[in-house]
């Protein structure tokens, strides 16, 4: 079983991610942690890893790659900006879980400990460095998505009002039997 948890910064991809591996005994591949111990490996934070990325593939294919080396291995949940795209035809399941920017905003600036202003300024310029990034890589639109089964507004309901919908999809959608 793959299952693909993709959204923006703040969607809630990570914890949702993580609860439905523990819910169905799947690793938990995250894109995002991947990222950031590279970022702590090179004395950076992420956004100068972000800007960096903009002008040096290298950085991305290697994420890309280790996501699509542990897909490989099946009987994992990842979570990955892209990995909708990049699995395609090879996950069982592929979620996009969505919330407005100042939502996502907001959930960031508590989760991280900075100022809503501070957070709202990050999550755009990493938005934006995506976009371009994506685009200019693999020729992915971020917006278009069209390649997920399930795409989810996170903003009025619970990480497991969000699990709960992702279960309720499972059950009655996929055929890959889970626990």
């Amino acid at each position: 079983m793959i299952i693909v948890i993709s959204g923006p910064s703040g969607s809630g991809k990570t914890t949702v991610a993580k609860s439905l591996s523990l819910k169905y005994g799947l690793k938990f591949v995250s894109a995002g942690q991947i990222f950031r111990e590279m970022a702590r490996s090179h004395g950076v934070d992420i956004l100068s890893l972000n800007r960096e990325a903009e002008n040096s593939f290298d950085i991305d294919k290697a994420i890309d790659q280790e996501i699509m080396r542990q897909a490989n291995k099946s009987n994992v949940v990842i979570e990955s900006h892209i990995a909708g795209w990049l699995l395609a035809g090879k996950s069982d399941l592929s979620v996009y879980l969505w919330a407005p920017l100042e939502e996502r905003a907001r959930r960031i600036s508590f989760r991280d400990g900075m100022s809503y202003e501070q957070a709202l300024k990050s999550v755009i310029e990493r938005e934006q460095s995506h976009y371009l990034r994506f685009w200019r890589y693999y020729g992915i639109d971020i917006q278009d998505l069209s390649v997920y089964d399930l795409v989810i507004n996170t903003v009025k309901l619970s990480p497991e009002g969000v699990v709960k919908t992702i279960e309720s999809f499972l059950t009655e959608n996929i055929r890959t039997p889970l626990t």
